[in-house]
């Protein structure tokens, strides 16, 4: 896709680009809602990117071109931009360099081109692509010399200010530095990173994205207001995060929590959640990457029920595929709809597939996206 988008951008602004940039889309093997409260993460990149085509400006100008929605070049004064004021596509790559400049970075303007193979809505992170794919293009034509977990904390900054949306910053780290052939165990509180191998086809197992379509916004209401639950909870504990309650003493103070039972819901998620990761981390560590199905399946269980953030169709996906003989399945992503993942034997791709579709079919859902899920490469420099 590199070179359509070289193409691309020489014919929108009559000459070529100084350089060709990807980030990847990312899934989240294990981790949900606890990036945010300063918890681990295991997110791996996809396959599917967001390419940009850049060069700079001087007049303190930005031009943006999107290849995948339609209309023409949108262009924008860098001193005017002003956080919330942008609810279109040019919200994200424009939040990036606002981020940039709010944080004394010499940007003074770009054209940019770009195009995208990240499903939008579905949990993937879409949108944190774009904004890496700008960041690591700007951070290499102006020669700022940022490291990329710090590229990465300038993105989430653009998502969570310029756009308004209240996510953590797994997206952003993950879409800049995982590795191909590996997840990445993030811990979001010092972001510190340890790679873990995952190779899944050289065990003879498959992980299947299942896009339900079922679009999410993360900048309306229910996402902000888990965070919210999630930082009332914590305060009620008399701690900074949820991290710092530790899982052996979950119960104790989910008694102190008394008859709270949002705070009770969303706290034993969060706690549980951490120790599913490090659980994870055990077994892939250990070799025995069957063993993490079960995880996956409670993980989505505390999702659906303490957190809530599960829907139909969703659901759906998981029990179909446990039903017809998958290692494990859970709903991936910020919630709302989006994807699920299914953990299944290579030989049983197929029927869990045929079944996941029929049973859509059946309950007169729009029909899925099914699709592999390969550990690829973080964002990079094509050209």
């Amino acid at each position: 896709m590199g070179e359509q988008v070289r193409d691309g951008f020489a014919e929108l602004y009559g000459t070529a680009p100084e350089g060709v940039w990807s980030a990847p889309g990312r899934v989240n093997l294990i981790g949900e809602h606890t990036d945010y409260n300063d918890g681990f993460v295991m997110p791996f990149a996809l396959p599917h990117t967001a390419v940009a085509a850049v060069s700079r400006r001087a007049d303190g100008v930005l031009r943006l071109h999107s290849a995948d929605v339609d209309g023409g070049v949108v262009e924008l004064r860098l001193d005017d931009l002003v956080p919330g004021t942008d609810r279109t596509w040019t919200a994200y790559p424009a939040g990036v360099v606002w981020a940039l400049r709010e944080a004394g970075h010499p940007v003074t303007g770009a054209d940019v081109h770009l195009a995208s193979t990240v499903p939008a809505g579905a949990g993937l992170s879409s949108s944190a692509a774009l904004e890496v794919v700008v960041a690591l293009a700007l951070n290499d034509l102006y020669e700022l010399g940022l490291p990329r977990w710090k590229l990465a904390r300038l993105c989430q900054r653009a998502e969570n200010v310029y756009v308004g949306a209240p996510t953590g910053i797994m997206d952003q780290t993950a879409s800049a530095c995982c590795e191909e052939g590996h997840a990445l165990f993030l811990d979001t509180r010092d972001l510190s990173q340890r790679q873990i191998p995952f190779d899944l086809a050289a065990e003879g197992m498959r992980l299947l994205v299942v896009d339900t379509r079922v679009k999410h916004s993360h900048s309306e209401g229910e996402y902000g207001k888990r965070r919210a639950g999630c930082e009332r909870g914590a305060a009620l504990l008399g701690v900074d995060a949820l991290r710092d309650v530790p899982y052996g003493e979950l119960d104790a103070a989910l008694a102190r929590l008394g008859d709270d039972e949002e705070a009770v819901r969303l706290v034993r998620h969060v706690v549980t959640e951490d120790e599913r990761v490090e659980k994870v981390v055990e077994l892939l560590r250990a070799g025995d990457p069957r063993a993490i199905g079960p995880v996956l399946v409670a993980g989505h269980a505390s999702l659906r029920d303490d957190f809530r953030i599960s829907c139909p169709e969703l659901d759906l996906v998981v029990d179909t595929a446990l039903a017809t003989g998958a290692l494990g399945a859970r709903m991936t992503g910020g919630g709302f709809g989006g994807s699920a993942i299914v953990l299944a034997e290579a030989a049983d791709v197929d029927t869990v597939t045929k079944a996941v579709q029929e049973a859509f079919a059946a309950a007169g859902f729009t029909a899925p996206r099914v699709f592999e899920a390969v550990p690829a490469a973080g964002a990079r420099r094509l050209s």
